[in-house]
């Protein structure tokens, strides 16, 4: 058969799976179906696969012709509550669910990859580790603790890994990706402020929350402006705001939520007590109290020099140079690969997913779609990154010495 022909194949293949998985979407660690997917995908490629008691994440490992290093890669699996607008025939058949954040796109990618791994395995040394993450959009106690927990980096242990988000920014048939903090930490924080009620014809006799808690959002923006280094990045944004009981009373309670979201991992410890202080301050000032409830979630997102190096390698083998986005700003974004970080190397990258003959919509909104050839342009750089990274790491350090638990297949070539 024809490479080209073996190529169209596959790409139909991934474009299936991809409308399935968005046809049928599932909310955080609620991915029993998308799971029970992947895990048959993954048998019928002669994976060895295994599933969790606790969630619905899914892993599976692919052992090539010799010992050698261990890559992982990953992929998320749930949805947003939000209602689909698109007119599409693969359109959610589920009522206000929707992948809206492209981790359909994600999924059905890594599958992609997984059978072009298994199909070539004659041609490489090492294990690559397949992951698919449930409950990335769970901030702050995400699905890549869960899958860390029950030793997913560890058994075997993983050298390095990768991942990748659709990004309409970028047009079909690029990539970005930047080497360090590529994403935010995000936090988030429930402020109380305690006043004292009253009539509203006398508010000396009482303690105004609401106008307290005014003061204390001017004053989370003069901590970014004037208490925080300005070549840092730091926004604190207050995003909902409840407070009083009548239109003639002053209010006793007001309730705000919002999030801190940084780059610089020390200036993220700092951001709280900064907040509580003046918070504190703020009310005392007025006869009023305050309580910060802080969550910390998802941590920067930091991709190491040798793991971008190699997605670079990858990508510009595989697309040019001029599609490949060396050093694209960071963005304040959050995402939980960023916990797999925290304990080993790796790098995350933007795919280009826009149609540039249709209208843009961002991630999250009920309109986005994607280019849906970005799904073979992602896979063919996540597989070129699975192989480049494995002859990095052999040579670095010898890899793990893990052995092949498969026999010997035709090879098939792809891209």
């Amino acid at each position: 058969m024809r490479s080209d022909n073996k190529q169209q194949e596959l790409s139909q293949w991934i474009i299936d799976l991809r409308r399935n998985i968005h046809q049928h979407p599932e909310l955080s660690n609620m991915e029993q179906q998308t799971g029970a997917l992947v895990a048959g995908v993954l048998r019928s490629l002669g994976v060895d696969v295994i599933t969790y008691d606790q969630h619905h994440g899914v892993s599976g490992c692919i052992y090539g012709n010799a010992p050698g290093p261990v890559i992982a890669l990953r992929a998320d699996m749930d949805a947003l509550p939000i209602q689909e607008e698109n007119d599409v025939e693969y359109k959610s058949c589920i009522p206000q669910l929707m992948h809206a954040c492209g981790h359909d796109a994600h999924t059905a990618i890594l599958l992609g990859v997984a059978k072009m791994l298994v199909d070539t395995r004659d041609k490489w040394a090492g294990c690559i580790k397949l992951i698919f993450q449930p409950a990335e959009e769970a901030a702050p106690i995400g699905g890549a603790k869960l899958m860390i927990k029950d030793g997913i980096l560890a058994t075997p242990p993983v050298d390095a890994i990768f991942g990748l988000h659709v990004w309409p920014d970028l047009a079909c048939g690029e990539v970005g990706i930047c080497s360090g903090p590529m994403m935010a930490a995000s936090d988030r924080f429930t402020l109380t402020v305690q006043g004292r009620g009253a009539h509203a014809c006398y508010p000396q006799k009482g303690v105004d929350a609401i106008s307290i808690a005014a003061d204390i959002i001017h004053g989370a923006q003069q901590i970014v402006a004037r208490q925080i280094d300005p070549t840092e990045t730091v926004t604190i944004s207050i995003g909902t705001i409840h407070g009083g009981e009548r239109y003639n009373v002053v209010a006793r309670q007001v309730i705000l939520e919002g999030t801190v979201r940084t780059l610089n991992a020390q200036l993220r410890e700092e951001v709280p007590e900064l907040l509580r202080t003046m918070a504190e301050k703020t009310a005392a000032a007025f006869g009023g109290e305050i309580n910060l409830a802080y969550n910390y979630g998802y941590p920067v997102l930091s991709n190491s020099a040798e793991a971008v190096d190699i997605v670079l390698d990858a990508a510009k083998s595989t697309l040019g140079v001029n599609n490949v986005k060396a050093a694209l700003k960071p963005t304040l974004g959050a995402e939980d690969f960023a916990n797999y970080l925290e304990h080993i190397p790796g790098a995350y990258f933007w795919l280009g997913c826009r149609n540039t003959s249709r209208p843009y919509y961002p991630l999250h909104n009920p309109r986005f779609d994607i280019d849906e050839a970005a799904l073979q342009v992602g896979a063919n750089v996540l597989y070129k990154t699975a192989l480049t990274a494995l002859a990095y790491y052999k040579q670095k350090k010898g890899g793990n010495g893990v052995k092949n638990n498969f026999s010997r297949q035709e090879e098939v070539k792809y891209g």
